[in-house]
């Protein structure tokens, strides 16, 4: 019985230049020398190889979307879009955002639990940059931001877990308070308010004063393999206890997903947690992998990306339940 609770580790860096105002992204000549001094920045460093600079006034608000959609910027950065932009290196899921809160923010996403690389791959990137440029520090607080929550470390460590028998079994509110007690923070990725669409949470920590880099990383990953052990526990007793039920909840998600010709986004989420459990738990012939390609490849921005045309209504849903049906094929 695998457990891939864990789909993927993010790690994101405040930085702010030290002779320029905060909040950047409502004054457009502020945020140009931003966009430019950070390109030139991280050409002159050596590092900028494979770096691709995108101005999202240059993109639809499509393809904005299907960014943020796939986790390579943040949906904060697309709220001023004349003035943001973005250093992405697709290849590893680096990238660089300009003009968010902050002047920067250095961000990676690695597979599975690991944060450490994530970390790595930022700290490449800001010790490139900090070799070029200045950035606005303070010895006694560390690196100031624009939010004060950020300030010290301005290091957000966070992972993306898959938690359906702790959903289920109603073990979230328990799962907030031994959250909250080490500093962290759970909520749901996708979804409004409390709800959490295809039973995903994000894992982070709430501040990062007074903390090392280190620290913080060790307490969201040591959270991160307790949470891992618990859903395991749930899904071991539930597999032998409630076996029937179990698998007729998978069997029914499975077949839905692969036969349905309308797919709505929240029905999708819900099916897409059953066929991810049947897939760790060996009941059903596909990967992880296909699975969890298919949160990006099915949401609606993504859809329309691939379609190269503006879907809504019935016609989005149905290019959803094709696309599912092609990948479960």
């Amino acid at each position: 019985m695998t457990n891939g609770t864990v789909l993927s580790s993010r790690v994101r860096l405040a930085r702010n230049y030290e002779d320029l105002p905060f909040d950047t992204g409502k004054k457009p000549e502020e945020a140009a020398t931003c966009i430019s001094r950070t390109a030139n920045a991280l050409a002159l460093s050596g590092l900028g190889d494979g770096f691709q600079l995108i101005r999202l006034n240059t993109l639809t608000d499509t393809q904005r979307k299907a960014l943020a959609e796939s986790r390579l910027i943040s949906k904060d950065l697309l709220r001023e879009p004349e003035t943001a932009a973005v250093l992405l290196r697709h290849e590893d899921a680096v990238s660089v955002m300009i003009n968010e809160e902050d002047h920067l923010r250095i961000q990676a996403v690695r597979p599975g639990l690991d944060l450490l690389g994530a970390a790595s791959a930022c700290f490449r990137v800001d010790d490139a940059l900090s070799r070029q440029v200045a950035f606005a520090f303070d010895k006694q607080l560390g690196y100031l931001t624009a939010c004060p929550t950020n300030t010290g470390t301005g290091m957000r460590a966070s992972l993306l877990m898959h938690l359906p028998m702790l959903t289920v079994c109603k073990q979230m509110g328990n799962v907030g308070q031994i959250v909250a007690k080490v500093g962290l923070t759970i909520r749901g990725v996708y979804g409004e308010g409390n709800e959490a669409l295809g039973n995903l949470y994000q894992v982070s920590n709430q501040v990062t004063l007074g903390r090392t880099e280190q620290e913080l990383i060790s307490a969201v990953t040591a959270v991160g393999h307790q949470l891992k052990d618990m859903e395991a526990v749930l899904r071991e007793k539930t597999f032998t206890t409630s076996r029937v039920t179990l698998e007729d909840t998978i069997f029914r998600a499975w077949g839905l997903m692969k036969f349905a010709r309308i797919m709505p986004l929240k029905e999708f989420f819900k099916h897409w947690s059953g066929v991810r459990l049947g897939a760790e738990l060996g009941l059903l012939p596909v990967s992880l992998e296909t699975v969890d390609a298919l949160l990006e490849q099915c949401q609606d921005a993504n859809l329309q990306a691939q379609a190269e045309t503006t879907l809504s209504g019935i016609l989005l849903d149905a290019k959803r339940a094709l696309t599912i049906r092609k990948a479960l094929k």
